[in-house]
């Protein structure tokens, strides 16, 4: 029997209520949805074979595929200042699990910049002025970040530039970057009330900050800021690749906590209830793989999904994101008014799926309902090379990775406008600003 050329038929409540006129047996209603969901998947999976006439792979179209591609060789210049190997690589030496942690792209960026084409030995001719410090190396026994320590060692890394260079003291850092891959980036906590308590380190607010961190409207997010993906091991990903013509079997896939038990056991404050809401809506939905679990077959079993949910924690942001794209797995970002990275060269909203996080427990509706067609386009962006690449920081390095995105948003901020640069005396940091905490030597 030959298979369709349309696409199968969306599921809706409008045929099970046919089915069951009458009936107010809600759980017969919930399962005739769940029966026509996995129907609408199966049937899916056989119009998607006769698809293969349309490309594997689409190029995103328009000035924001320009964008993705673009090459920053010569188009800026990078001093990096040589500071004591107390402000990285001694941090590093003393806990090396700072390499595969999700906030490893401080690290990475550094080592990138120092054999990079774009840097000068010329602080003169520079475009912008990078100071590489591992804010975010001091981990936990279990590996959880502690930023407290974070705000004194930016303080004595700007106290030792400024006054071993001109270069600060120009501008007061508008044309210096950071890497600020902290949770709620440059205001050092990971505890969102905390964060926005202490606000961006005052020393900061004219640097660019390039952080993980993003969502509109709050005040750990500068205008100007470039956000980018979290850190993930780029050879681990290769290595657990499958075959890209593996069915994806597997409707929705989530793994991670949906409670913090230690910090929020009533699971209304972590991830604002929204994960809670999804364990507690959909825990017995059998078109949603859902656990605490982790298993050793995670990377395997996102590549096997159509839908990867990527909800908020204590943060907007996960690592999830990045294995999503790189997975060809349709992120489901759960994270009101979130920033996310390299906005002006991914097409976030045509290969991602947007839900509100009140409109949770509407999630099965909304996730089913998306039309075949709709699903193979965002498929067939998620398989384009280059969107995957941008997600990345590999070594050794490749064109278009995240590297050269950051590279290409501070080379999109050039010329730097007269404004930034001060005149002779003129002050308008406070450097005194912050809790006193913040004010003691490092």
């Amino acid at each position: 029997m030959p298979v369709s050329s349309s696409p199968p038929p969306i599921l809706d409540s409008s045929l099970c209520r046919l089915l069951f006129l009458g009936s107010r047996d809600s759980s017969t209603m919930r399962k005739c949805l769940w029966l026509w969901g996995l129907l609408f998947i199966a049937l899916g999976f056989a119009w998607s074979i006769t698809a293969e006439r349309n490309p594997r792979t689409e190029r995103i179209s328009g000035s924001a595929g320009d964008v993705l591609e673009d090459d920053p060789v010569g188009r800026l210049k990078v001093y990096v200042y040589e500071l004591p190997s107390k402000y990285n690589k001694k941090i590093l030496q003393k806990d090396p699990r700072c390499l595969s942690h999700m906030f490893a792209a401080e690290i990475f960026m550094h080592r990138f910049l120092l054999s990079s084409p774009v840097r000068t030995l010329n602080p003169e001719e520079a475009d912008w002025f990078y100071t590489p410090i591992y804010a975010t190396c001091d981990l936990t026994p279990t590996g959880l970040p502690l930023p407290f320590k974070s705000p004194r060692m930016v303080r004595s890394a700007i106290q030792l530039i400024s006054s071993s260079w001109p270069y600060w003291n120009r501008t007061e850092g508008a044309d210096h970057f950071f890497v600020v891959p902290h949770d709620f980036g440059a205001c050092f906590h990971y505890q969102e009330e905390k964060a926005i308590e202490r606000g961006i380190l005052p020393i900061l607010r004219r640097a660019t900050l390039v952080q993980t961190f993003g969502q509109r409207n709050h005040v750990c997010l500068n205008e100007g800021s470039i956000t980018i993906p979290p850190y993930a091991p780029p050879q681990k990903m290769q290595a657990r690749q499958i075959p890209p013509d593996t069915p994806r079997s597997i409707f929705v896939y989530f793994r991670g906590l949906f409670y913090d038990v230690n910090n929020d056991p009533e699971g209304g404050y972590y991830a604002r209830g929204a994960r809670a809401a999804v364990w507690e809506n959909f825990k017995s939905n059998p078109l949603f793989d859902i656990s605490t679990e982790h298993p050793t077959t995670y990377y395997e079993d996102m590549q096997r999904a159509i839908f990867c949910l990527c909800p908020l924690g204590w943060a907007p942001w996960s690592p999830r994101l990045v294995e999503a794209v790189v997975f060809g797995c349709i992120p489901v970002i759960i994270a009101d008014d979130i920033v996310l990275p390299f906005a002006d060269a991914i097409p976030w909203e045509e290969i991602g799926v947007f839900v509100a996080e009140e409109d949770v427990p509407k999630l099965d509706k909304i996730l089913t309902s998306i039309p075949p067609h709709v699903i193979l386009r965002k498929q067939r962006l998620l398989a384009n090379p280059s969107m995957k690449r941008a997600m990345l920081f590999p070594q050794p390095t490749l064109p278009g990775d995240a590297f050269h995105q950051i590279l290409n948003g501070l080379a999109r901020k050039l010329p730097h406008p007269k404004s930034v640069y001060l005149k002779p005396g003129e002050k308008i940091l406070n450097w005194t600003a912050g809790p006193i905490t913040d004010l003691k030597p490092w």
